[in-house]
């Protein structure tokens, strides 16, 4: 058998055990060792090539960038029971809610708040879900549009800063995740605002999908008001200076400052008079199962991706992928379709794990930044979680939601937002500035007109060597 088979032999191996329905973690170490030993037998490369796999599982065991996954989902599942979702949607709803639209729009913008401390969906959507879906629909909102923008602005948490996705995506693709942070800050306000555009929308053609709070609902704009809006943002803000700022003034790495969010969220659930040991167990418990599944992710990835570049798969795909016409834009607009319905059936830490690490090469030889290309699919990877039938902000707003709301309405009205995400993927691929606008210049120094004169044999041993610039 040549060669030249083995990877799509790889893939279509790993598709067949998928439709099984075998988890992802196991199905990618089953896929590796079979065709890793076939390999051998085969003669494709020696047995000690496999060697290599001990070194590679303990690189990711002690990759000290992937323990800032268990600190800001330790955090974010603190902050989902400590009360501070509600103090915001109450405040903000107030805020707005005399105009039509208005608890619409206070829920895209405490998302925002809540993606900016959690960096995780379901915290955001489970919590809004609880709040505000009851308050929307008893008055009045059209079930659609208020699961919609629920489902919607949870996964806001996906993309702003501190998201899960881009510190997976930065280890992925060599980058770091304070770049990433950097570059996703002008998607995420995109994001926020095309939200925000459609709500105005909606409010000017169809008033009646999205009233205001009635008179008697409201309170009096006032003093008390604004301080009630006040005491819930004020410790978002220091919470997210300590995560957010520290890593972007360089006084902290993602880790540290993941603990410091940990720290901070166990403070303000015992400011709130939320804390006991049950809340506490029960937030390590959650950390626990999805710090677990992103290790046995990752591990078994690590062996399907030994495996597979052993048979030269990098290189197939390479070839696949870098003759595509149009170029770069040609490859951009093919990979984000593929892993726009890819999504349909992975979720994004299968595709980060599985498809990332073979479209970075490619990327890379195209000249394409890759700072810009993870962000780009950070974007595209938050439609994963609003996609019928199977988003899992989706299944988050239904285990939450009102036995009235039918689940067909809650799938019907991930729809226009879905587009919305989609219309995001285009800005940011044809206006990369969106991104890379954020992001450090780098030396001002251009390193072709440095000159380094070699010592002459006569020249003292103490005395460096001239450096020169053109």
């Amino acid at each position: 058998m040549n060669v030249e088979l083995m990877p799509p032999l790889m893939f279509g191996g790993l598709v067949i055990f998928l439709l099984f329905g075998f988890p992802v973690a196991f199905s990618l170490a089953a896929v590796g060792l079979f065709f890793g030993f076939l390999s051998v037998e085969l003669g494709y490369f020696a047995f000690g090539f496999l060697a290599n796999l001990p070194l590679r599982v303990f690189g990711v065991l002690s990759n000290e960038l992937l323990l800032a996954i268990p600190f800001f989902t330790l955090m974010g599942a603190i902050l989902e029971r400590c009360g501070l979702a509600e103090d915001l949607l109450e405040g903000t709803g107030q805020l707005f809610g005399k105009v039509p639209g208005g608890l619409a729009i206070a829920v895209v913008l405490v998302g925002a708040v809540l993606g900016a401390i959690t960096g995780t969906v379901a915290a955001s959507v489970i919590a809004m879900g609880m709040i505000s879906l009851p308050i929307m629909l008893r008055y009045g909102y059209d079930q659609k549009i208020a699961t919609g923008v629920i489902a919607a602005s949870g996964t806001i948490a996906q993309l702003i800063p501190p998201s899960l996705v881009l510190i997976i995506l930065g280890d992925q693709l060599g980058r770091s995740v304070g770049d990433m942070y950097a570059g996703a800050i002008g998607p995420s306000m995109l994001q926020v605002l095309l939200f925000l555009l459609f709500i105005g929308a909606v409010a000017i053609f169809a008033p009646h999908k999205v009233p205001p709070l009635p008179p008697e609902a409201r309170q009096r704009h006032g003093w008390a008001l604004y301080w009630k809006v006040l005491r819930g943002m004020l410790p978002s803000l220091v919470l997210m200076f300590l995560v957010l700022g520290t890593i972007f003034l360089g006084l902290a790495t993602p880790t540290e400052a993941g603990a410091m969010g940990a720290m901070g969220a166990i403070f303000l659930a015992v400011i709130n008079g939320r804390f006991t040991y049950a809340l506490l167990r029960e937030a390590m418990a959650n950390t626990a199962r999805i710090t677990a599944m992103v290790v046995f992710l990752l591990l078994g990835a690590t062996v399907f991706s030994l495996v597979f570049q052993g048979v030269d798969g990098g290189l197939w795909i390479e070839h696949l992928l870098s003759h595509l016409p149009g170029g770069q834009t040609g490859f951009l607009l093919f990979t984000n379709v593929f892993i726009f319905f890819l999504a349909f059936f992975l979720d994004f830490f299968e595709i980060a794990f599985i498809v990332v690490p073979l479209l970075a090469p490619v990327a890379a030889k195209l000249n394409i930044d890759l700072v810009w290309f993870g962000v780009l699919l950070c974007v595209n990877l938050q439609t994963s979680f609003m996609h019928p039938p199977f988003g899992f902000a989706l299944f988050y707003l239904r285990s939450v939601a009102p036995p009235e709301v039918r689940t067909s309405q809650i799938y019907w009205g991930a729809i226009p937002w879905v587009c919305l995400q989609i219309i995001l993927v285009g800005i940011v691929i044809f206006w990369p500035e969106s991104v890379t606008y954020w992001l450090d210049s780098g030396t001002k120094v251009n390193p072709a007109s440095v000159v380094i004169d070699v010592p002459t044999p006569g020249m003292g041993e103490d005395e460096p060597p001239p450096v020169i610039f053109k």
